[in-house]
């Protein structure tokens, strides 16, 4: 029976070529040969990538920290103290200045009193006035301003 069927087959092949049905048979055929090969494709692709798919990112935009506000205050107590800081050193430059000038200057008086002291003893000593037992001659002309503050500087003698 098979070689029958096998006979038949054939001969309904070489007339359906005869007629020409078998062309438009084979380009039905292959289309569909060609519509499952690219279906196998494309489920193969997928099966081989897996399903879920995963995208790493990669921000642009940065966040700020997130500040407590006890942070914060500490933060603004310590900018307040440096410039506290530089405030009260600047200040304190400003008076150690002053208090150079002011030390210039007692030293000039100091060094013209000195020199006046000299000139009143060669006009006292010119005239012939006697020198006052208290005399500021006798003392040392080094003596600190400090110790100098609580005495009172004797009066010239012939000016009652």
């Amino acid at each position: 029976m098979s070689f029958l069927t096998i006979d038949t087959a054939y001969l309904r092949l070489q007339e359906s070529e005869r007629l020409g049905v078998m062309g438009t048979g084979r380009s039905l055929l292959g289309a569909v040969a060609a519509i499952v090969c690219c279906l196998a494709l494309a489920w193969l692709s997928t099966s081989i990538k897996g399903s879920p798919k995963k995208y790493e990112v990669q921000p642009w935009i940065t966040v700020p920290e997130y500040r407590t506000e006890a942070a914060r205050a500490i933060d603004a107590y310590e900018r307040l103290m440096d410039r506290y800081m530089d405030l009260t050193e600047r200040n304190l430059f400003g008076v150690s200045s002053d208090i150079r000038e002011v030390a210039k200057t007692l030293d000039s008086i100091d060094h013209r009193l000195t020199q006046l002291c000299a000139r009143i003893a060669r006009i006292e000593k010119t005239l012939g006035i006697e020198q006052p037992p208290d005399s500021i001659e006798g003392t040392s002309q080094s003596v600190p301003v400090d110790s100098k503050q609580g005495e009172e500087s004797p009066a010239p003698a012939g000016t009652d």
